[in-house]
Formats: structure tokens, C-alpha cells, sequence
């Protein structure tokens, strides 16, 4: 089995960070840690899809299959 790639494993953790901070038992301490790692994921995944949305406008084709760079937000 295949490791997932980074962005997946950071959506992954933020998913049990948020798991975690909801339970009542975290004591304060605990859940301020969590909440920093759950920061550095999240600046990490903002990262990678702002990567992957450049990749994107660079590489989008028109119907005649000529390259052409297009704004995603048009």
C-alpha cells in the first residue's frame, strides 16, 4: 500500500485534530498544542492547492488544443 500524498495526509490529520479538540477531556494544554499542529497542516494544504491551481491556469487547453492561460476565477 501506497503512502498518501502530502496534501491528503494533511486533511487527514486536521480531521483527527478537529476529532480531537471536540472531545471534552482535552485539557488545556493538550488542545493548544493541537491546534498549533492543526495550524502548520492547514498552512501546508493552503500551499499545495494554491500550487496545484497554478499548475492548472498554466496548462488549460482551448477546443483547438492550443495552450492558453486562463484566470480560474473567470
Amino acid at each position: 500500500m501506497s503512502s498518501p500524498d502530502p496534501l491528503t495526509a494533511d486533511l487527514r490529520r486536521l480531521e483527527e485534530i478537529v476529532r480531537l479538540l471536540e472531545r471534552e477531556d482535552v485539557d488545556l494544554d493538550r488542545a493548544l498544542a493541537l491546534f498549533e499542529e492543526g495550524v502548520r497542516h492547514l498552512k501546508s494544504a493552503k500551499e499545495r492547492l494554491n500550487e496545484a491551481e497554478a499548475r492548472v491556469a498554466r496548462v488549460l487547453e482551448d477546443a483547438s488544443g492550443e495552450v492558453s492561460l486562463t484566470d480560474l476565477d473567470d
